[in-house]
């Protein structure tokens, strides 16, 4: 790189730490927490025994996994207003993912619920548990300890997907990188620094996930 460019990545290094610090992680956080709820949310429709509220569940899903994330984006950040409901890039980017989010962690939550073994349910049944009990006290307990590992790469995944709010004017890492580019237009140094901020991150994250893995697969083993 020439020295200009050593020069832009220096004084965009700062900023792009802040943007991910301020910015990308709040908004991969907020999503996946809010994804979460919806996640489950769907799956136990997907299992419920009335096919009306199975079919909203798989219906959601089919929604969710059979469009692209980019298109969800857009249809949250530009065709809300004409409903007559503006709001923040920073919300509409967390509607969105976390829509996104709940889309795919739902299929991992109910794999884990379809894990647990049926005798589960009966244990909880002869000690006089009903089946919304059985499920709450027995069952997701040990399903949310199964949906660990897929969930995590949900959560690595989001963190990445967050660069595509950059295309409706979210300021995270991605977007404060073309923000220094443009004037210079010398894109392929700011690029190259922004996946250098990403890299380590889900490398983190990645690790945390090997460590959860191997301390629930010692406490299923006991």
């Amino acid at each position: 790189m020439s020295e200009r460019s050593w020069e832009l990545v220096r004084r965009a290094f700062w900023p792009l730490i802040e943007a991910t610090l301020t910015t990308t992680v709040p908004l991969a956080l907020c999503s996946f927490a809010i994804g979460l709820v919806i996640a489950l949310v769907v799956a136990l429709a997907k299992l419920s025994p009335t096919r009306p509220v199975a079919l909203i569940g798989t219906f959601y899903v089919s929604l969710i996994r059979g469009t692209p994330l980019l298109v969800q984006l857009y249809i949250i950040f530009y065709g809300l207003p004409f409903l007559g409901l503006t709001l923040p890039t920073f919300p509409s980017a967390v509607i969105a993912l976390s829509a996104n989010v709940g889309g795919y962690a739902a299929e991992a939550f109910r794999g884990a619920i379809l894990a647990v073994p049926q005798g589960q349910w009966e244990a909880a049944s002869t000690i006089g548990l009903g089946r919304w009990n059985s499920l709450r006290r027995v069952v997701l307990p040990q399903a949310l300890r199964l949906a660990v590992p897929p969930l995590s790469n949900t959560f690595i995944s989001l963190v990445k997907d967050t660069s595509l709010c950059s295309v409706v004017m979210v300021t995270e890492l991605v977007r404060r990188a073309q923000q220094f580019a443009t004037p210079a237009y010398d894109f392929l140094p700011m690029y190259i620094e922004a996946a250098l901020i990403y890299w380590p991150i889900c490398s983190a994250l990645s690790l945390v996930q090997k460590r959860l893995e191997v301390r629930l697969g010692r406490h299923v083993s006991v």
